[in-house]
């Protein structure tokens, strides 16, 4: 699941990160996602054993560009969803590091069977 989240998310051509791997001594790129695996759950179980599971994201995107932000994280949204993860509302902000980058972001579900 994560090969297939970066795989989509670096169509956008921005640099893909695991969240937290970004040295602090590297300079931040002008625009770029993070990504972080929260979870991944049992989804049902048969004869004692999970028929699947439900892996969980939480998908960032930061930039220098304030109005970047806003659309390139709903661009994601959408290609996301349209690849069949679950994806509640339309996002949140989040917090950067870096004074000028501001970044957003979502919680992104996918059912493994």
């Amino acid at each position: 699941m994560k090969d297939l989240l970066v795989t989509l998310l670096e169509s956008f051509g921005y640099p893909v990160f695991l969240q937290g791997t970004l040295h602090e001594s590297e300079p931040y790129p002008d625009s770029f996602f993070t990504y972080f695996n929260n979870d991944s759950n049992d989804w049902n179980h048969y004869d004692n054993n999970p028929t699947g599971y439900i892996w969980d994201f939480d998908v960032n995107f930061y930039s220098n560009d304030a109005e970047l932000v806003e659309t390139k994280i709903e661009e994601a949204r959408v290609l996301l969803k349209q690849n069949g993860f679950i994806i509640s509302g339309k996002g949140h902000d989040v917090m950067s590091d870096e004074p000028t980058h501001t970044g957003r972001g979502f919680d992104a579900q996918k059912i493994e069977r």
